[in-house]
């Protein structure tokens, strides 16, 4: 199954999408509660939160964050985290 997935490019596009599932458990259930907007462009997961202070601290947790939500899929999906 998986190498039909890949063969037909569907393997990235399946692990962005888990990995944005991911976010919710990964951030944990304040952040997500406040997160409104998720996507990826580039390999960078763009996240819109409502809340400045949690905003700010989710910007000084992005390294761990991202390896957390790379490890979460078990594989390098993003490289950085980006608040908009």
């Amino acid at each position: 199954m998986r190498v039909i997935i890949r063969q037909n490019g569907l393997e990235t596009p399946l692990l962005q999408k888990r990995l944005i599932e991911a976010w919710d458990n990964v951030a944990g259930e304040v952040v997500a509660k406040y997160t409104t907007e998720k996507y990826i462009r580039n390999q960078d997961l763009c996240v819109h939160i409502e809340n400045p202070a949690l905003r700010s601290e989710v910007s000084m947790m992005k390294t761990e964050l991202i390896n957390k939500l790379n490890n979460a899929v078990g594989s390098q999906v993003i490289r950085d985290i980006r608040l908009i």
